[in-house]
């Protein structure tokens, strides 16, 4: 298409919109306009499927409602184009600069298109195209309600985009850079996420139900309220992040043990039963104030685990991962901890001591049985005021750890590390007598 070619169907385009004689909508389907400088158009309603725009100006142009079913886009510099409700199925925008651009209610989604013909792609038929938009720009756009279901947002950046309730299901945001991206009543479910940046990002009330979440940054992140079932969390970063998953985002296995647990605990043994969670992934999973003493926890996996107020007397958490988990005020007294993985885990005001053996007749025996945290690695968490009289610290790793105010008299800490540790106001026990063999 000649430019002389092109300014008439714009003019006319033009007078079509005002409703003026001589006017005919813009129909721009399979037209070659690469490398065009189109900055400023209007081309609302226009058709363009197929088009081939790569490379194109069209910075702060109007294609609202447009058509643009499999148009190429490829690196076109699309920086303030206003794109409200318009059809990108299948476009191909890799590379594309969307800088502030307005997409609220776009459909990105994947296409079909039918082949036919002899010689026709797959002969007869329909062939579903993935709306490519890898590395694209939208940085500081306006995704709002934009439909990207089965997208490739691999190595996008959206940095500060607007992405309230948006669609991407199955959508694919490897190495995307999201950071203070809007992603609230976003629909992410079995969207892959892998090293995702979403440093501060909101995805209050996100239905993230099955997404690949490995080695996402979600330092700080608003998850409030957040779908987090079966979702995978394999090395994201969630320091600062207010992550909670309560019982109800879990398989039925685990919300029918928990329920099974609590009613063994309000009837004395008499109905329900033990908790069995052993090597169960429960992270960041809320039991706030809940009642778990004598359920095994062993190896399971509580890393960022809201756990203030817990009872989890005599329970079985020996070699689990901690990391990150908030136990503050809570009771872990005669638990055994061996070999737990408790880095940057908060103990603050917790106790974690001995428990009195009660006998068949509920009466005290006077035997006491002590925590065990022997080779617990416990570096750089937080035990202010935590009670750790009569436990067994022996081997534990305690180093650069916060114990101000920390009771552990009568505690066994043979071997114990507390390299660059807080140790103000902090009760020991006293050094051992050189003279015992």
């Amino acid at each position: 298409m000649t430019p002389h070619e092109l300014v008439a169907v714009l003019e006319k385009h033009e007078r079509w919109l005002k409703n003026k004689s001589g006017g005919s909508r813009a129909n721009l389907t399979m037209a070659n306009m690469e490398g065009s400088n189109l900055s400023g158009v209007n081309l609302a309603q226009g058709k363009l499927s197929g088009a081939n725009l790569s490379h194109c100006d069209l910075s702060n142009a109007n294609l609202s409602t447009a058509d643009l079913f499999a148009a190429h886009l490829t690196k076109a510099d699309l920086s303030g184009c206003n794109l409200y409700r318009a059809d990108l199925r299948g476009a191909h925008m890799r590379g594309a600069k969307m800088k502030r651009a307005i997409l609220r209610e776009a459909d990105l989604r994947g296409g079909a298109l039918l082949y036919g013909g002899q010689g026709g792609k797959n002969g007869k038929g329909l062939d579903f195209v993935r709306s490519d938009l890898t590395g694209t720009d939208f940085d500081d756009a306006s995704l709002t309600n934009a439909n990207l279901s089965g997208a490739d947002l691999t190595d996008v950046s959206m940095n500060g985009a607007d992405c309230e309730g948006a669609l991407l299901t199955g959508a694919t945001l490897m190495r995307a850079s999201m950071k203070n991206c809007n992603l609230a009543r976003a629909d992410l479910r079995g969207s892959n996420l892998s090293g995702v940046n979403l440093q501060g990002a909101v995805l209050r009330d996100a239905n993230l139900t099955g997404a690949m979440l490995a080695g996402a940054n979600l330092r700080n992140a608003d998850l409030q309220g957040a779908k987090l079932e079966g979702a995978d969390l394999t090395g994201a970063d969630t320091t600062g992040a207010n992550l909670a998953r309560s019982a109800d985002n879990f398989s039925v296995q685990i919300q029918q043990a928990l329920h099974s647990h609590y009613t063994w605990i309000n009837t004395n043994g008499t109905m329900g039963a033990r908790a069995d969670l052993t090597g169960a992934d429960l992270s960041h999973i809320d039991l706030t104030g809940v009642n778990l003493s004598g359920a095994n926890l062993k190896r399971a996996n509580l890393s960022g685990a809201k756990m203030r107020e817990a009872l989890l007397i005599m329970c079985d958490i020996s070699e689990a991962v901690l990391a990150g988990a908030d136990f503050s005020a809570a009771i872990l007294d005669g638990a055994n901890l061996r070999g737990a993985d408790m880095d940057g885990v908060r103990l603050d005001g917790a106790g974690v001591g001995w428990v009195d053996i009660k006998g068949p007749d509920g009466q005290p025996t006077g035997r006491l049985w002590a925590a065990n945290l022997t080779g617990a690695r416990l570096t750089g968490s937080s035990c202010v005021r935590t009670n750790l009289r009569g436990a067994n610290l022996s081997d534990c790793d305690f180093s650069n750890a916060n114990l101000t105010g920390a009771i552990l008299s009568d505690a066994n800490i043979q071997d114990a590390k507390f390299s660059g540790a807080n140790l103000t106001g902090a009760s020991l026990p006293p050094p051992p007598d050189p003279d015992d063999d």
